[in-house]
């Protein structure tokens, strides 16, 4: 006899297939055509992809998650899925984040980032990336790209910004830290824009002990779980302060029930489920949607 499934796991089994169905028809663009600074020999490898995981990133790209032109609403956001910088958890923290967005007249860019400890990597080789400079140039290329892009895809220039979970989020807020305006002269049109994002939401961040806003930081949107580990439920906390003594507008969530990893997914009915609506509420608050919320 062959085994049964209950009818919310066919559901839920469905439901993940239809949406890496639909990832796999979003556009994707590679953020350098012939390959990134120092991975030029290897962009042609394929990654390695497991259930909802991606790792062996050679070639960074971007997987856009563009709304209906009638109800685009001019904001932007560059999404950088966790995973402990060893992969990309990217059904949770990627695929159904750029949905959810898209469906509400934002734009978004699921990045996939060269990793400092990718799992495809044997156990005995060097890693050949580190998180702080080639997963951070990726950020800032696809913040710049989105930028070139703007007026094609209806997008306002002044309100991109970037979301990170978990390692993600440590590539996020790196990329609000060290930024340059942009490069006037450079041959590449892409290199002439700002890498420095209009925005960032750092969800549950790792190392939360680097954050160190200036008073050019921009705003800041921070969400965690009271449950999580002390350096991202306690250290939130202080890096909301943080922002505040350095005059940066800066909103904080900590679910009381919930730990890491939560992302977004149709399952979680807890209130920590639905902090992404409190993030678009904030983008509105900030006036980052230049058009009425869908």
């Amino acid at each position: 006899m062959l085994p049964t499934r209950s009818p919310l796991l066919l559901a839920a089994m469905f439901s993940m297939a239809a949406i890496l169905e639909a990832a796999e028809n979003r556009p994707t663009f590679a953020l350098w055509p012939n390959g990134a600074p120092g991975s030029e020999t290897r962009k042609s490898e394929p990654e390695k992809i497991a259930g909802g995981n991606i790792s062996n990133i050679h070639h960074p790209s971007v997987i856009a998650y563009l709304p209906r032109p009638d109800q685009a609403t001019g904001a932007a956001v560059i999404v950088a899925p966790g995973g402990g910088h060893q992969r990309l958890v990217i059904q949770h923290e990627g695929y159904n984040v750029g949905e959810w967005l898209a469906a509400r007249g934002i734009a978004a860019f699921v990045l996939k980032y060269r990793l400092g400890r990718d799992d495809a990597t044997p156990p005995n080789a060097p890693q050949p990336y580190a998180f702080d400079v080639h997963g951070l140039a990726d950020a800032h290329r696809a913040i710049r790209f989105v930028r070139s892009r703007a007026a094609e895809w209806k997008i306002n220039p002044a309100a991109v910004g970037i979301m990170g979970f978990s390692a993600g989020g440590e590539v996020a807020f790196l990329s609000a830290m060290k930024f340059d305006r942009g490069n006037a002269s450079a041959a590449d049109p892409i290199d002439r824009m700002s890498s420095r994002p209009d925005f960032q939401a750092l969800i549950y961040p790792g190392k939360s002990q680097l954050i160190q806003p200036t008073k050019d930081s921009p705003p800041v949107f921070l969400a965690c779980g009271y449950g999580d580990r002390p350096d991202i439920s306690e250290g939130l906390a202080r890096v909301y302060l943080l922002f505040k003594q350095a005059g940066v507008p800066a909103e904080l969530h900590i679910y009381a029930g919930t730990g890491h990893g939560f992302g977004v997914r149709d399952t979680n009915k807890s209130p920590a489920g639905a902090w992404i609506e409190r993030f678009q509420e904030w983008l509105v608050d900030r006036k980052f949607l230049t058009a009425a919320k869908p």
